[in-house]
């Protein structure tokens, strides 16, 4: 297992669409253990492939309450089958740093995705387990949380997080 870097936007990688996962090995096994440990180590409560460069469709989440009781679900191949109800709330993301938003989701899903043995099944997601499935699969479609924002706020984000990386280069030259 390893620690990854998590890219961050504006890296084009992360508004790639990714490709579905057909094989089904150890590799699957080992990139999920990597999703896993990197996404406790950020920390987060979700964290897609393709944010540590890997552009399969594949997500890790986990909403477990504390540290002692970690229950990594991983997610190959998932997609939404139905959806209903409207929350918005509060949110960041590991790849969009410096940030959070109020950001409008479905409270209720019902979610099919494959194991990693590639075996499907489907199962039921409220409220803020619902609202990290939405946020992690849109990660696969090459969108961000701040993609759901009005243009004004994604543009005063865009220069607030230029500023910040103008910052932190001169604070490094």
């Amino acid at each position: 297992m390893a620690i990854k870097k998590i890219l961050t936007y504006p890296d084009p990688v992360l508004r790639q669409k990714v490709e579905t996962v057909t094989c089904f090995d150890d590799s699957l096994k080992q990139l999920a253990h990597d999703l896993a440990e990197t996404m406790y180590a950020a920390p987060g409560a979700g964290l897609a492939a393709n944010q540590i460069g890997v552009c399969l469709r594949v997500v890790v989440i986990d909403i477990s309450a504390s540290e002692d009781e970690k229950k990594p679900l991983v997610l190959v191949n998932p997609e939404i089958v139905e959806q209903e109800g409207c929350q918005v709330d509060e949110e960041g993301c590991l790849s969009v740093i410096d940030f959070t938003a109020k950001v409008e989701r479905y409270t209720r899903l019902l979610v099919r995705a494959k194991d990693l043995d590639g075996k499907t099944w489907e199962f039921p997601a409220e409220d803020f387990f619902a609202r990290v499935i939405q946020h992690e699969l849109d990660h696969l479609h090459g969108i961000l949380f701040i993609d759901h924002l009005s243009p004004l706020k994604r543009t005063l984000y865009k220069r607030r997080l230029k500023k910040l990386l103008r910052e932190q280069e001169e604070g490094s030259s």
